[in-house]
């Protein structure tokens, strides 16, 4: 039994090799005409399918959201340091929560934040898109930047 085709063989006498050699009977291609089947131990099959997966989830490197922070009052310096942070993000694959906290009497003016939101995309339009346009929370101004979806 080491790996090699035995053939065309009814299922009573396929069970019963199983039971010879202390394995499970494990059908493979339910579809096929006919039914392919395998003699192996099923335990160890699926411990080494679970470690498997395991192995695959650790090495795959899911989306994450990162946090920019900008104010309403940033100077154009500050804000091309946050834009050229926000794109090193995106190129990683990140989402990028982009948020203005308005303070005091930046409350009366949320129209300020917005256009900021705005000049901060179009500084970073070449690598991301809007995924969620800015919109006024409370004291917050949030906007969501994704990468750029990439065609198959």
């Amino acid at each position: 039994m080491d790996g090699e085709m035995i053939g065309v063989v009814s299922r009573a006498q396929a069970q019963s090799m199983a039971d010879d050699r202390n394995l499970d009977l494990v059908l493979i291609s339910p579809q096929a005409n006919p039914p392919v089947c395998k003699i192996l131990d099923y335990g160890k099959y699926r411990y080494d399918q679970i470690k498997k997966d395991k192995q695959a989830q650790k090495n795959s490197k899911g989306t994450e959201i990162k946090e920019v922070q900008l104010s309403q009052t940033i100077d154009i310096g500050d804000l091309k340091t946050k834009a050229k942070q926000t794109k090193a993000f995106i190129q990683d694959k990140n989402k990028v929560k982009v948020t203005i906290r308005m303070k005091g009497r930046q409350n009366a003016h949320p129209e300020l934040s917005i256009e900021m939101m705005a000049k901060f995309f179009d500084m970073v339009s070449d690598v991301a898109v809007k995924e969620k346009e800015p919109v006024l929370e409370g004291r917050n101004v949030t906007m969501m930047l994704g990468p750029i979806p990439q065609k198959k």
